[in-house]
């Protein structure tokens, strides 16, 4: 049951008793408290797309805290993120039927908190999480920076912060015992697509990301792979967070004529590399760029612009893993839609992933003591919709693979590995100019 059903329970209830008493009820409260779950940072609740149905008829529950991006630079990915743990939380109080704990069965509550993006300002929100609002585990937020910040908030409280949404291994480098994630670690996110575009015939490389954890992971494990694969690294740029222009960038590119161009940063930074590209006549055989074009509203907003980008994916509808909880991926992806509206990204069935992982650690341990549940995501080894999660000593999900799309005339394709791929790799991709 999340937050806000229980805000609605106690309006409910006061109304009732006003009509009792011969009182007209209050006017309806125009606040996000009545359109979705969660909790903002100053303690209203956030938006959220869909209500997420009230729970079964257990007599426990179980609280989950997390903090996660209404607003700020990551708010489209923290929507995703939230609306992939209200998937779960959906699914398990009413279709379920509670986490079973022994003989016990348990509903689940989220308490949500807006980060706004600031690393900071999600720490001092997890804390109040553990401290004030005494959750019994918590769910991570939206990109490696703000799980650094939590996790350590999370390390020293002894809480398990599980997650999918930060994947730099600069995370798992710490010696932290409560930190678990259920993504490919970033350094092998251009592995595939590198790969593919090296067996195509492709020779050199030029490499730019954001000098922060995740996109810099992305990045050097990108020079790690051209290298690997026998292409030559001309060159590597870094660049601030929230940069606006990346022109000197594209122009420095341009002038090197790489075979591919590989762009490590967020939702964002994808929209600046390929409109830059357009613009300055930047014309790579293949640029492969993250977080942006795995997303619909990537083509939404690009346009024609962004057929023949290639970008890693975490998961995709098309893959072919399946559980006994959400079924197939593709079954996955109805239900999200016919809760949602839209279709889910990748960041969105990870995020549902990371909660069933906890879900079947706190069966598995039959009782909700931390070190049992710490124990029993050490042990687990299962595959899921999403893909296989196993985790090592470090906290990372060591049995996952990661896979590349290309957009195809509008459509998101996978194209490798080779055995999820729908499509091949269109290469060499035409100028501009050309098209």
């Amino acid at each position: 049951m999340s937050k806000y059903r229980s805000w609605s329970l106690v309006l409910m209830s006061i109304v009732a008793m006003l009509i009792l008493a011969g009182c007209p009820p209050p006017a309806p409260a125009d606040s996000a408290a009545d359109s979705g779950s969660g909790a903002a940072a100053g303690g209203d609740a956030a938006a959220s797309g869909a209500a997420v149905a009230t729970g079964g008829d257990c007599a426990n529950t179980i609280t989950l805290g997390a903090a996660v991006s209404e607003t700020g630079k990551y708010a489209r990915e923290g929507k995703d993120t939230r609306q992939g743990y209200d998937t779960w939380l959906d699914w398990v109080n009413n279709d379920y039927g509670g986490i079973k704990v022994g003989d016990e069965c348990y509903n689940v509550d989220i308490i949500y908190y807006d980060d706004e993006g600031d690393p900071d300002t999600a720490a001092t929100l997890v804390e109040k999480l553990i401290t004030e609002d005494e959750v019994n585990f918590l769910l991570g937020p939206y990109s490696s920076s703000l799980t650094m910040s939590t996790s350590a908030i999370a390390e020293k409280y002894g809480m398990i912060m599980i997650e999918g949404n930060g994947s730099s291994e600069d995370l798992f480098e710490r010696g932290f015992q409560n930190l678990f994630a259920v993504l490919t670690p970033a350094g092998q996110y251009t592995q595939s697509a590198l790969k593919s575009l090296a067996d195509l015939g492709a020779k050199s490389v030029v490499v730019a990301y954001e000098d922060t954890a995740f996109p810099t992971s992305v990045g050097e494990g990108a020079v790690k792979w051209a290298e690997e694969y026998g292409m030559d690294v001309l060159a590597v740029e870094t660049y601030p967070l929230n940069v606006a222009d990346v022109s000197a960038i594209i122009t420095k590119f341009r002038d090197l004529e790489p075979d591919v161009f590989v762009g490590g940063g967020h939702f964002n930074d994808a929209l600046l590399f390929v409109n830059g590209a357009r613009e300055l006549g930047f014309s790579p055989k293949a640029m492969v760029i993250t977080v942006g074009p795995s997303n619909p509203e990537f083509v939404t907003e690009v346009g024609d612009a962004s057929n023949y980008i290639i970008g890693p994916t975490q998961w995709e509808a098309t893959m072919s893993w399946q559980d006994e909880y959400f079924g197939t991926a593709a079954e996955y992806a109805a239900r999200y839609e016919e809760m949602w509206g839209e279709t889910p990204t990748y960041q969105a069935a990870e995020s549902t992933a990371t909660a069933l992982a906890l879900h079947l650690a706190i069966e598995q341990a039959g009782s909700l003591d931390m070190d049992a549940v710490r124990q029993a995501l050490f042990d687990l080894d299962v595959t899921t919709f999403y893909g296989p999660i196993n985790f090592d000593e470090t906290g990372k999900n060591v049995n996952k693979p990661m896979g590349a799309i290309q957009i195809q005339e509008g459509v998101i394709n996978v194209v490798a590995p080779t055995e999820a791929a729908v499509s091949s790799v269109e290469y060499p991709m035409p100028a501009w100019d050309a098209r």
